[in-house]
């Protein structure tokens, strides 16, 4: 399929119901690492223990340490341009929600209300022990006091609501993503290859109702061939949605 921002944004402008799925291209723009680029946490020797939720309960300083600067400190970033035309999407009455594959809690930063994040989040962490919830600002200032480990008044140990391997989705999150997929005239993929399952699969459901899907990302993927629109550079689809 060829390279058609203007197609894309023909689609975008004629659709009522504006589903928006968001991956790591997205985030890269903001100047934060892809966990499965080149430089990216899977590359590390032991990055299949950093979020395994066996090796978290047996040694957590394995995550806390490798992810000190790569979780925590995305509090440095602000919002891109894509998450920005996305806010400026759902002020206009067109998008109804954002399908995320990211865990950088920039589409809140920028402003925008109905956000699933189908692989958890570490706006809370919740102890392993007793259930007890801290933010994500709470926990930054732990680790920024010093500690090793984000440890709880009764010994056991913060976890983020990030979605670990070993455990299931988060069941609200992504119910609620299959029922915007569903419900939307239009899918926005924005910035994913559509490889990791089962958030890859959620497209198919958009077109199974009868809706279309647009697709703007660097690299191909599965569903280049069914949609109604493709085109690879984010940047430019920001700004025409901003202009």
């Amino acid at each position: 399929m060829k390279n058609d921002m203007d197609k894309v944004m023909e689609l975008v402008v004629g659709a009522k119901k504006v589903v928006a799925m968001t991956g790591a291209g997205v985030s890269t723009l903001c100047g934060i690492p892809d966990f499965r680029g080149p430089q990216g946490l899977y590359r590390q020797a032991d990055a299949e223990r950093i979020f395994d939720i066996d090796w978290f309960d047996r040694d957590p300083r394995i995550y806390y340490n490798g992810c000190r600067e790569l979780v925590y400190g995305l509090k440095g970033y602000e919002p891109g341009p894509v998450h920005k035309a996305l806010k400026k999407l759902e002020d206009d009455g067109r998008l109804i929600g954002i399908i995320t594959q990211n865990i950088d809690m920039l589409h809140q930063k920028a402003g925008s209300t109905n956000v699933w994040e189908v692989h958890g989040s570490p706006i809370l962490h919740h102890c392993r022990r007793c259930g007890a919830e801290k933010t994500f600002a709470e926990i930054c200032a732990m680790l920024e006091a010093g500690d090793e480990v984000a440890r709880c008044k009764c010994g056991g140990v913060f976890k983020p609501d990030i979605t670990f391997f070993g455990e299931a989705l988060p069941e609200a999150a992504f119910t609620n993503a299959q029922e915007a997929a569903l419900e939307a005239d239009l899918m926005l993929v924005l910035g994913t290859s559509l490889t990791v399952y089962p958030a890859a699969g959620l497209p198919s459901l958009t077109l199974r109702a009868g809706g279309k899907v647009a697709i703007v990302n660097g690299q191909p993927t599965q569903l280049d061939d069914r949609a109604s629109a493709r085109a690879d550079d984010l940047a430019a689809f920001a700004a025409a949605v901003l202009s």
